[in-house]
């Protein structure tokens, strides 16, 4: 789960991948360095690179000297890559004809359980698989978990009561919104239709056969080592638990050697016999469901080098995961890290980069003196759409944070420009304005929350004195790009928009026909015709402009 900012698809180069020769062990090494040493999260990591029966591997830890820490022996906690597996055993299911992608989730859960619909319209299972059920991230009946294991406490009561408590807002299929509610249900749907416990179902349809046998989720094997998580301040955290039937949404743990043989099954090679009803389900996850975003089953479809990649990221309190392949390249990369990175922008550099040398490799995080005018910029009272009010105060050449009713933080800061508490896992990542002002998006548990300065701000004349137009006369969707489009609405007396597969973010008048979001660096600045009426919008952002007619 990631930051929450506008951004374009670029393409990206092609590169003679398939013209080079097998990547070695010591080379791998040198790129994960490039990366990782020297990192501020002290983080080791576990990365393999398959080039169809080739196999470079290399274990690696940011100072240098943890190389210890993990090994072949270690299981990761692998987070939301499990997702993938789950939807393995569903597309084992439909091949048995038990299943289809176009059923109602109704039809797998218990009679008793009222599941929401929107003028009729049901979720179905694609929608699950995609993201697109209009379903919460969570359960509504999870609040007040623990946030260091917050999945333990859930139970069936809980999961399924929770469905009670959800209006769908649209019709479902019709907006991705990661869910990790939805694809808990589909755990529990899954199990329940083959009549074995989730784990079971696991190690029978995927793990056994695919000879990943170091892989697990409550009954670790002999001889595998659990890894030990960390927050990105180095520090040790507690490894998260999961009931059984809720597994498949991140509870997975597995060795580097299980992924390399997870991803070889999904390449289309492994062990003879039994494992060809599972390389069958492997191969049918990867068919395109959605194409808004493209997504297969759980699998992101990303374009890298111009070619079809399929890839997902995962984490959990302590660790971060990232699994993605080049099926007609016959090319795949896993890396596991000890150390949750979700908030620091993940693993998708690294991995992109070994399977395309020409997309930037990423570089380590180091600690650095942040200027003064971002200092003098942060320092204030601000508001987060929750409700929790913090002061940033100044400290030195620093910053602390002093949430309404907790301690106060020291914050550190990073030469990749984001402020860090040093006590626990979130990120202060800093927004300049087009008014030259300074707004932040403060990100933790996977979500990202946009600040508001409590104190009004100073107007500039224009800026009191908005266009006298109703709000409604903006509302509406702007075609920016094929495929990414910003929808603007008007709620609670503000305008919010939100681009395609992103979540919505609220916005504040400028000047007429102006509106901006300072945290994020945006402004909007709409346009009309002779007659007076909005036709379309010029979104500014980073020093670019793209522009979009309103449909």
């Amino acid at each position: 789960m990631l930051k929450t900012t506008l951004s374009l698809a670029i393409a990206l180069c092609a590169c003679g991948v398939a013209c080079a020769a097998p990547l070695t062990d010591a080379a791998l090494a040198r790129v994960v360095d490039q990366r990782l040493a020297g990192d501020r999260t002290g983080a080791c990591f576990a990365v393999a690179v398959i080039e169809d029966a080739h196999v470079a591997r290399t274990y690696r830890c940011a100072d240098g000297e943890g190389a210890l820490r993990v090994g072949a022996d270690t299981a990761f906690e692998i987070g939301s890559v499990s997702k993938t597996m789950t939807a393995a055993l569903l597309a084992g299911l439909i091949a048995e004809g038990r299943a289809s992608l176009d059923d109602p989730l109704a039809a797998y859960l218990p009679d008793t359980v009222a599941v929401p619909t929107f003028e009729g319209r049901p979720i179905l299972l694609r929608h699950i698989v995609t993201h697109t059920s209009g379903l919460p991230a969570l359960p509504a009946r999870m609040q007040g978990a623990d946030p260091a294991d917050p999945y333990a406490a859930l139970d069936e009561a809980a999961l399924l009561g929770s469905l009670g408590d959800v209006s769908l807002a649209r019709a479902p299929g019709s907006r991705f919104e990661y869910s990790n509610f939805a694809s808990m249900l589909l755990s529990y749907a899954v199990a329940r239709r083959a009549g074995q416990p989730f784990e079971a179902l696991l190690d029978a349809r995927v793990f056994s056969p695919l000879g990943m046998h170091g892989a697990y989720i409550a009954q670790r094997p002999d001889g595998v080592r659990a890894a030990t998580g960390h927050l990105p301040n180095g520090r040790a955290t507690a490894a998260w638990t999961f009931p059984d039937a809720m597994a498949g949404v991140g509870g997975v743990r597995a060795t580097l050697d299980d992924m390399v043989r997870y991803v070889q099954g999904q390449l289309g090679s492994g062990p003879e016999g039994e494992a060809s009803a599972t390389l069958a389900a492997l191969q049918a996850t990867q068919v395109t469901v959605s194409e808004q975003p493209p997504m297969a089953m759980h699998w992101m479809i990303v374009p890298i080098g111009g070619r079809r990649v399929l890839m997902h990221e995962g984490g959990t309190g302590g660790f971060s995961s990232l699994v993605g392949f080049d099926v007609e390249r016959r090319r795949g990369v896993v890396v596991l890290s000890d150390t949750a990175l979700t908030a620091l922008g993940g693993l998708g550099s690294l991995g992109a980069h070994l399977l395309d040398p020409a997309v930037p490799v990423g570089a380590p995080r180091r600690e650095a003196a942040p200027p003064a005018e971002v200092l003098d910029g942060l320092v204030g009272t601000w508001r987060f759409e929750t409700g929790l009010q913090v002061e940033i105060a100044r400290r030195g050449n620093g910053l602390t944070l002093h949430p309404q009713g907790q301690p106060v933080f020291e914050l550190g800061y990073d030469d990749a420009g984001d402020f860090y508490p040093r006590e626990f896992n979130a990120l202060l990542s800093p927004r300049r304005g087009t008014d030259g002002r300074y707004g932040f998006v403060w990100l933790q548990g996977g979500a990202a929350l946009p600040a508001t300065r409590v104190a009004s701000r100073s107007a500039s004349g224009d800026a009191a004195t908005v266009s006298a137009a109703p709000l409604a006369d903006y509302s509406g969707t702007y075609t920016l790009l094929p495929g990414f489009a910003l929808t603007v609405d008007a709620a609670d007396g503000r305008l919010r928009a939100q681009a395609t597969g992103q979540g919505a973010f609220a916005l504040d008048p400028v000047r007429r026909d102006v509106f901006e979001a300072p945290a994020y660096g945006i402004a909007l600045h709409f346009t009309r015709d002779a007659a007076g009426a909005v036709t379309g919008v010029d979104l500014h952002q980073g020093g670019r402009v793209v522009s979009g007619a309103r449909d």
